[in-house]
């Protein structure tokens, strides 16, 4: 079996599994007569439920110490990385970071970008961490950061919706085709894939290729694994769920929601788009808009001819410390208290994923949290024969270069045949000088 397929099931067995091993933490306390007064800055993207839980957690920490101030800055996702990437650029970045899986590769590819958090561990504590999870964060015999959790995409639907409709949840891709067909009748799509947001629209497309072929689209060292011909077969899926009514086009999107993020449009809310491909651990800003309980996980897609797997799973962000911190102790000992601090666990719930700390995890089993979307997207991937994310994947350009290709296709300026030979050409090019 492909190693990354075991290292993806040990990762996320690890997320449903009770605390293990001998031992347990409670509310830590960092020795403050070793640390040093100061304010430390720490900046993390997210929803309005992962804001308000980790504002909470904040006055939590400083309510306990008060020498150890934290300043708080966050916001949504779009223009983050670019923001932060203009921090670091500029020795301008926060002491502690919320961050992304392929910042790695683009910030520190020497392992140098961010401080080693290795040196700090009299404060930090990671005992309660798989080796699996912490290799994450691993670049070049540096440990660069912490997973918070890992997580996978998962697809969740307007129960309310399919009531009405008298539809039950796809299990197989030609259900969701044939929904497509039924829901057209009512003017109500149902799915939507945001095609800006992290490329929902590719990864879906990916998903689907990997499962019918058994080939990753990228590989962990950043080589591409698909044929120019899997590309086509993904552009010619996404174009069959637009043309089947399953997803809006991307113009009928744009002049709907304009700039809005698909949790925040009306038509989500308002029902008529009943479907969403989301984070088990971002899940939260889709079921805060909806009436409580409506929001429901469905199964992952397979073809019903046995063919399973194919889904992605990676850690759904990972904590570090800048490396011209004025204060790496104190800057650690906030990222324990953040991972293992039992009050902070039960204050942070489940917002960014199921802990990877068994402390952290034991603390939510104890009052009775590990529940919800999160949990069940969790035991779903868990189930699965997922695959790890390359981070190479994640990369921005990466993301760019597929959005803009299925934009060409959406709008009829390019034949999936061109675009899949574009897209290849485009997609060797810049992982063969991204590699170097």
């Amino acid at each position: 079996m492909d190693t990354r397929i075991l290292r993806a099931a040990a990762c996320c067995c690890a997320l449903t599994l009770s605390a293990c091993g001998s031992g347990s933490r409670g509310s830590v306390t960092p020795p403050d007569g070793r640390l040093d007064k100061c304010t430390i800055r720490f900046s993390w993207w997210g929803g309005d439920d992962r804001h308000e839980a980790t504002l909470k957690a904040i006055e939590l920490w400083n309510s306990r110490h008060p020498d150890i101030t934290i300043t708080p800055e966050y916001g949504g996702w779009d223009g983050w990385q670019e923001k932060v990437a203009a921090q670091l650029s500029g020795c301008k970045e926060p002491d502690v970071m919320q961050i992304n899986y392929d910042w790695l590769v683009t910030m520190s590819p020497d392992g140098k970008g961010f401080y080693d958090l290795s040196q700090l561990s009299g404060e930090l504590d990671t005992s309660g961490i798989s080796e699996d999870m912490l290799s994450f964060g691993m670049v070049e015999g540096r440990l660069n950061a912490v997973a918070v959790s890992v997580t996978g995409r998962t697809l969740f639907y307007n129960s309310d919706v399919y009531r009405s409709a008298g539809a039950s949840y796809p299990q197989t891709w030609d259900e969701l085709i044939a929904l497509g067909r039924s829901f057209s009748e009512k003017n109500i799509y149902p799915l939507d894939l945001d095609i800006q947001s992290g490329g929902t629209a590719w990864y879906l497309a990916v998903v689907y290729v990997q499962q019918t072929t058994g080939r990753e689209f990228i590989d962990m060292d950043g080589k591409l694994g698909f044929t120019e011909e899997d590309i086509k077969t993904a552009i010619d899926f996404y174009k069959k769920l637009e043309d089947e009514h399953v997803i809006r086009t991307i113009r009928t999107r744009t002049d709907e929601d304009g700039n809005a993020a698909l949790y925040q449009s009306p038509e989500f809310i308002g029902g008529r788009v009943a479907g969403v491909l989301e984070w088990g651990s971002s899940v939260g800003k889709y079921e805060s808009v909806l009436p409580e309980g409506t929001l429901e996980a469905g199964p992952l897609l397979s073809d019903g001819k046995g063919n399973e797997g194919g889904w992605l799973v990676k850690p759904s962000m990972l904590y570090a410390v800048s490396r011209n911190t004025g204060y790496p102790d104190e800057a650690a000992a906030f990222v324990d208290f953040l991972l293992n601090d039992a009050d902070c666990a039960r204050t942070l719930g489940t917002t960014r994923g199921i802990p990877s700390s068994r402390y952290a995890l034991e603390s939510l089993e104890k009052n009775a949290q590990l529940s919800g979307l999160a949990k069940q997207s969790s035991d779903m991937l868990t189930a699965d024969r997922t695959v790890v994310v390359s981070p190479y994947m994640e990369l921005a350009r990466v993301k760019d270069m597929c959005n803009e290709t299925l934009e060409k296709v959406s709008y009829g300026t390019a034949d999936t045949a061109s675009a899949a030979a574009e897209l290849y050409e485009s997609l060797e090019t810049y992982l063969e000088k991204t590699r170097k």
